[in-house]
């Protein structure tokens, strides 16, 4: 059982793969507010300052995107080798009785 409770568990790949996504929420959710600011200033006169701003504040929203999607494909290539059955497989040949394959007629709920 600790194996399992073990498992369940978010590792710090899946904590930096959350924070990376709400870090690029957070960082896409501002640009709109870079913008107005950046209009702002140009109107004011500070023109290379607007934008720069503008350019700054899309570049680092899009580096930010980027990561989230980078780790996040990680996670799901991990998730995919855990659905495709090679750790549970694994466990099943090597004579693990906590691994059992479900059929179709083990579910009561399906029709």
């Amino acid at each position: 059982m600790a194996g399992w409770y073990g498992a369940r568990g978010m590792n710090r790949s899946a904590k930096a793969t959350i924070a990376a996504v709400v870090l690029a929420l957070a960082l896409v959710a501002v640009v709109p507010l870079a913008f107005v600011i950046a209009i702002f200033l140009m109107l004011f006169g500070h023109i290379v300052g607007g934008l720069a701003l503008i350019g700054g504040s899309i570049l680092v929203a899009g580096a930010a995107v980027g990561l989230a999607a980078m780790a996040g494909i990680r996670q799901v290539r991990h998730l995919r080798d855990m659905l495709a059955g090679r750790d549970l497989r694994d466990l099943r040949d090597s004579g693990d009785s906590r691994v059992t394959r479900l059929s179709h007629d083990d579910y009561d709920y399906l029709g």
